[in-house]
């Protein structure tokens, strides 16, 4: 085995009880969301509802690096294979833990966009891909841990758009945190021979430092002007990592759209359409940083051959004056052909945005409304929007999954208090769905949106932005939110969390849904009502999807518990452990 570097073994030994109930000899965990369909649901049915409660750790890995662990692990022949913060890898014995091999990673620059957090990996024809905060794609041989290809996927002219010295200046000496260079943080898809992922930090923009554990660690701030990057998605061979094809969120021609006045679903839009068509000619660049990061793995309809993935916001972030129009096609639901990238269709949820709603979380499949084949696309503005999956065209919008205050007003001098805010309704954890309800972390918030100006000095001309902040006053809490999208997409039934709810849902054939807590504890939920039925404190926040599989006919379920700054900063630790657990013997 090569040698450990910054990563440890840890195992719990696990006590013996009641026999288990027989399962299938091996169910691998393949991909990202499970498979193609990104459902997060599984058939196992070994740990349910009468058993769950003497549900034990039955082994630990301790990766070495603590912080920001937000993948999920991926299971194939009996191996398990964990992507960590600073995007090392690890492959281990899945039955034990025991450390098979392991990967440290090398990143090529240490700017990077936000905190070094990678959300997984992909596996496939004995290869083991994994995006990288900096820029490249890496194929590592899955036995082995060897690279066979490594590929610079962000070029040199996509790097650093703005830095957080250029930023300090420019606003007075506010300290600032982060950067706007391209990296990648969602787990590839593999489809068709190809590799296909996405960049984020096209849109994002910098932050006002702020120890409250606010908003992920400091006020979002978008400047008015050139701040951003055009986001992508590229697909690249398995076998070598050539590129295939590329497709740029902005578009060159067509950006601006039909200056609607209201959204897909008829939610008006509260925009001042004659001041965006005066400035549309002084601002027709606007697409060339025009942002629209992608955050999490698309999903894949192999008969239609279409990925499906949501879109970023634009950029700059919350500021709108210098980018008029509808600024296609970010904040998009999109369908791209899956072998050559091109658009067949698109809904945008937010034209125009100037709040942070990103189509973050990543869509699922699922049969909907008179049998349609149909995708799903849970949303920061509150709702689930259901599509057509050949034509876009939205079957179905559920009930509110919380209470929306000003939803679209836009910010002001004065501050605008929104609800919700740019953490969501829902953001980038997953949606389990099993077939029926869709289970959702729903976070429940205020944020205020304040206009801002820097007063020219010298050569310096005045500078306006956007400042977000926690509203003061405003209730914040989690909760997890069972969606009936058989009937209409009723609420089913909402629990609120003790703490923040994070890292998204897993559903089992067993009856259970299981969900985090960034005060670190897992908790498995009746799928049938919310009733808590078990849960576990990991140690650290948990802000990573749950997954299960089974092996020699026992089922397992593996959490990733490493927090991340806003768990620290409200009083939770971080950490850096896989945990494992079974039922006994």
């Amino acid at each position: 085995m090569p040698p450990m570097t910054g990563l440890r073994p840890a195992l719990i030994a696990l006590a013996t009880l009641l026999p288990l109930p027989a399962i299938a000899a091996e169910t691998p965990w393949p991909a990202f969301g499970h498979d193609h369909s990104n459902r997060n649901f599984s058939d196992l049915t070994q740990i349910d509802r009468a058993s769950v409660g003497r549900l034990r750790p039955a082994w630990m890995f301790q990766t070495g690096v603590t912080g920001y662990f937000q993948a999920q692990p991926v299971m194939v022949d009996g191996t398990l294979y964990i992507s960590t913060t600073q995007n090392n890898v690890a492959a281990l014995e899945a039955r034990t833990g025991r450390p098979l091999w392991t990967y440290t990673h090398k990143a090529r620059t240490e700017k990077i966009f936000g905190p070094p957090s990678n959300r997984g990996l992909a596996v496939s024809n004995g290869l083991v891909f994994e995006a990288t905060m900096d820029g490249r794609l890496i194929a590592l041989d899955a036995k082995t841990g060897r690279v066979v290809w490594d590929k610079e996927a962000v070029r040199p002219e996509e790097g650093e758009s703005e830095t957080a010295s250029d930023l300090t200046a420019k606003l007075g000496g506010k300290a600032v945190q982060g950067s706007s260079r391209l990296g990648f943080k969602m787990p590839p898809l593999v489809a068709e021979g190809l590799v296909i992922v996405g960049v984020t930090g096209a849109g994002y923009g910098l932050h006002v430092e702020d120890e409250s554990g606010g908003l992920d660690g400091g006020a979002v701030v978008g400047i008015e002007g050139g701040y951003g990057r055009r986001g992508w998605l590229a697909a690249y061979d398995a076998k070598t990592g050539a590129e295939r094809w590329r497709w740029y969120v902005t578009p060159s021609e067509g950006w601006e759209g039909g200056f609607v006045a209201q959204t897909v679903d008829g939610v008006p839009l509260q925009r001042d359409i004659a001041a965006e068509k005066a400035a549309a000619p002084a601002n027709r660049e606007a697409w060339r940083v025009g942002g629209g990061s992608l955050w999490m793995t698309p999903a894949y309809d192999p008969d239609l051959g279409l990925i499906f993935l949501g879109t970023g916001n634009p950029a700059p972030q919350n500021f709108g004056l210098s980018r008029p129009g509808d600024n296609l096609y970010t904040m998009c639901l999109v369908a791209l052909d899956v072998r050559t990238g091109q658009l067949r269709w698109y809904s945008q949820q937010v034209p125009h945005d100037e709040w942070g709603y990103d189509v973050a979380a990543p869509p699922f499949l699922l049969d909907g409304p008179n049998g349609a084949k149909a995708v799903a696309s849970a949303s920061k503005t509150g709702w689930i929007y259901v599509h057509d999956r050949a034509t876009g065209t939205l079957l179905e919008r559920s009930a509110p999954l919380l209470d929306q205050k000003n939803l679209f007003a836009p910010p002001t001098p004065q501050g605008t208090v929104v609800a919700p805010g740019p953490l969501g309704a829902v953001s980038w954890p997953p949606t389990a769905y099993d077939g029926r309800l869709a289970y959702v972390q729903v976070r429940h918030g205020s944020t205020t949106y304040t206009v801002k100006t820097v007063p020219a000095a010298g050569d310096r001309p005045e500078i306006r932005y956007t400042e977000t902040s926690e509203a003061k006053g405003e209730p914040s809490f989690s909760t997890l939110t069972a969606v009936d999208l058989a009937d209409g997409g009723k609420i089913a039934w909402t629990i609120r969390s003790g703490s923040r709810l994070s890292g998204g849902t897993l559903a089992t054939a067993g009856g259970l849904v299981f969900s985090g807590e960034e005060d670190g504890h897992l908790n498995a939920h009746d799928a049938r009502d919310g009733t808590l039925l078990w849960r576990f404190q990991c140690g650290a926040g948990i802000s990573g999807p749950a997954m299960t599989y089974a092996l020699d006919g026992k089922q397992f379920l593996a959490m990733a518990a490493g927090g991340a700054s806003y768990t620290k900063a409200a009083g939770f630790g971080t950490g850096d452990a896989l945990l494992v657990f079974a039922l006994p013997d």
